[in-house]
């Protein structure tokens, strides 16, 4: 899997288990933020793959609802795992300072925020 299939199995796997509907691929790139052309073409081949589904939505004929199929859920649950294990590992040799290490990177953030 690329890192913009996991990107955005991962974003879509949140937007089902958070907002309890299928979600629009407009809505999907707007959530991961990736480009819509890419979106579409990077969902039809994991469509392809058997990860989720597009459906043509019923208010909109150039919209596409999507699901996640279980063979999806199941490998953006066994990823999300390796990816969460992989930054604590990586992140361990922060120690006592990770929380200073977090709070330096959110001040960070927030000055880049118009």
């Amino acid at each position: 899997m690329t890192h913009v299939q996991f990107v955005l199995l991962a974003s879509l796997w949140w937007l089902v288990d958070h907002d309890d509907h299928s979600p629009t691929q407009a809505q999907l790139a707007q959530q991961a933020g990736t480009d819509a052309m890419m979106t579409s073409q990077v969902t039809r081949k994991l469509e392809t793959r058997g990860l989720l589904e597009r459906a043509q939505d019923p208010t909109d004929s150039r919209a596409r609802r999507l699901r996640l199929t279980a063979a999806g859920r199941a490998l953006v649950t066994r990823a999300l795992s390796d990816v969460e294990a992989a930054d604590e590992e990586y992140f361990a040799a922060l120690g006592s300072q990770r929380e200073s290490f977090i709070r330096a990177l959110r001040t960070l953030e927030a000055a880049l925020v118009p």
